[in-house]
């Protein structure tokens, strides 16, 4: 053989395609069958949503009156501050905070000394002014007879009669002086003016005051006053002279009803609130001085709509409500409007017809579409 020659080598034939088994085919058509099922399966589950139990109530219309209820307090109708009209050292204080005291009670008294001396100077003024007097009397006469027989002058008799007045004008002044003399004494003494209860007291024995210094605050007996401070908006919702009915705290069986007897024209700067003063005529024996009290007021009446506060959602940040279609029995949100809220309710404006079924609890799992079971339906 050649050592040029070229050896050639043929390449190996081509291998056929490999056919898959008849068993093995038929384990690959399954489980495609078997995937394409599951997801129809879930397909239709995600397309078909669960009914959602809820219970409903049927819209209606009522009148409606919102309630207000506030606290206050039993204060005095009339206070009155009491001061001696003299100054000087306090010798006695005989009453206390909280005593029950009768018209013309002593309460306190101040050192008279300086008193009776003013009223000593009084009098003995008022003895040299009666003794000029009886003297002035006597010239008058005197020179009256002289006049008469001609023995004096007119002159003379004129000076008399001028002598004479002036010692009736001396004896006028002194008596006015010794009068005063003889208050200022007697107002050293300080009383009751009327039947009440002490509720402050500012003074103490051997304290110096001041004349028209207040030294006791007395309440006076007789109707009292229920004081509340209440909210400018609340005012003026309020129907006018409206029947305020009065329930002590301590004891809610304790009532009376009565009317608003003073608004205070100007809010409080510091609490933002009108004070009001409620008249209670007769007030019961169970409500002291100080006891705190519930004020119950109703507003004016208006039509509305009642709900249960779980009844009230959100739509965009207002207030709405779910609506329950009777036929496909799929709710939809409704916006509202809100007239006020109460107790466990809210009152609703507008927003809702008559008849509507509205949804009062489950609201929170539901969403636009939603289909929904009523609880307690055909039971």
């Amino acid at each position: 053989m050649s050592r040029n020659a070229t050896s050639s080598v043929s390449p190996p034939p081509a291998q056929a395609p490999r056919l898959l088994s008849f068993p093995a085919a038929s384990t690959i058509f399954a489980c495609t069958a078997v995937l394409l099922l599951a997801g129809c399966q879930k397909q239709e589950a995600a397309a078909k949503k669960l009914s959602i139990m809820v219970r409903t109530e049927t819209v209606a219309m009522a009148d409606y009156a919102p309630r207000t209820s506030l606290t206050g307090v039993i204060a005095a109708r009339t206070l009155n501050n009491l001061s001696f009209r003299v100054g000087g050292r306090v010798a006695e204080r005989l009453v206390d905070v909280g005593q029950h005291v009768d018209q013309g009670t002593m309460l306190a008294r101040i050192d008279p000394q300086e008193q009776e001396s003013d009223l000593r100077s009084a009098q003995a003024d008022l003895d040299a002014a009666q003794a000029q007097l009886t003297q002035s009397v006597a010239a008058f006469e005197r020179q009256k007879t002289l006049l008469a027989q001609g023995f004096t002058t007119r002159r003379d008799y004129d000076a008399a009669d001028q002598a004479l007045k002036v010692a009736q004008g001396s004896v006028d002044a002194a008596r006015s002086a010794f009068a005063n003399a003889q208050q200022n004494l007697s107002f050293t003494e300080l009383k009751a003016g009327a039947a009440g209860v002490i509720t402050a007291r500012q003074i103490e024995t051997g304290q110096v005051v001041q004349a028209a210094q207040t030294v006791f605050t007395v309440a006076e007996d007789g109707d009292r006053d229920a004081v509340f401070n209440v909210q400018e908006t609340l005012v003026a919702r309020t129907p006018a002279s409206p029947a305020v009915t009065i329930t002590l705290l301590s004891d809610p069986q304790v009532r009376a009803t009565g009317k608003v007897r003073e608004i205070s024209p100007a809010v409080d700067p510091a609490s933002g609130s009108v004070r009001v003063k409620v008249g209670i005529p007769d007030t019961p024996a169970g409500m002291p001085l100080g006891a705190a009290v519930i004020g119950s007021v109703s507003a004016k009446q208006a039509k509305a709509i009642l709900l249960p506060w779980q009844a009230l959602t959100s739509s965009a940040g207002k207030p709405a409500v779910w609506i329950v279609d009777p036929s496909t029995k799929a709710v939809t949100m409704a916006p509202v409007e809100v007239l006020a809220f109460g107790s466990g309710t809210v009152a609703i404006a507008k927003g809702l017809d008559e008849g509507q079924s509205v949804v009062t609890a489950g609201g929170q799992l539901l969403s636009p579409g939603q289909t929904v079971e009523i609880s307690g339906a055909g039971q």
